[in-house]
């Protein structure tokens, strides 16, 4: 089954755009290979204003956005998605393909994450403080255990890959003999 992965810039201080949505302190490191990371995937899901801001950035991937206000005969380019939303990432998850990128922003995170559809976080730390921003998760929002898969620092900018799977309710951890285990 494919996964749903919310692959994202933020700050130290964890947000994913400055107080007035800016994004000029997101710096691509020159070892970070954007092209190899887009390949993974063939579905981009994104929230009405990230779609507003970026439009659909990569040609030929499969592009949905949930929005209560855009409409579908608007953005023929797209798929609108303006309710059952736990039931078309279920659908987008049994079709064959690739990973599912959850481009963003941080609204559709929190409502993703909240119905269990997401499968991993992936934050890209980029060393600055914003001090103000859209934040990665919005409050409020549902507590989730994360579990650390893999890492990575690029040193010429200082960013610090983090990827994490979200711990499944179901994986609760059960203690036997004085130790505590996955279930």
């Amino acid at each position: 089954m494919r996964r749903v992965r919310y692959q994202v810039a933020c700050s130290l201080d964890g947000y994913i755009a400055g107080p007035n949505g800016e994004y000029d302190w997101i710096v691509m490191d020159p070892e970070f290979n954007f092209e190899a990371l887009s390949s993974e995937f063939d579905t981009l899901l994104m929230g009405r204003r990230t779609f507003e801001v970026t439009g659909v950035p990569f040609p030929g991937m499969k592009v949905v956005v949930y929005s209560r206000t855009l409409q579908q005969t608007s953005h023929p380019e797209v798929t609108i998605v303006s309710d059952h939303i736990e039931e078309s990432i279920q659908e987008l998850r049994a079709q064959s393909g690739k990973d599912i990128w959850l481009f963003g922003g941080g609204e559709l995170f929190r409502s993703l994450l909240a119905l269990g559809c997401v499968d991993t976080v992936e934050p890209a730390i980029i060393p600055v403080l914003l001090g103000g921003g859209l934040p990665l998760l919005p409050a409020p929002s549902v507590r989730r255990s994360l579990v650390l898969t893999g890492q990575r620092v690029y040193m010429k900018t200082g960013t610090v890959l983090l990827t994490y799977d979200v711990a499944r309710s179901d994986a609760k951890k059960r203690v036997r003999k004085g130790k505590a285990r996955a279930a």
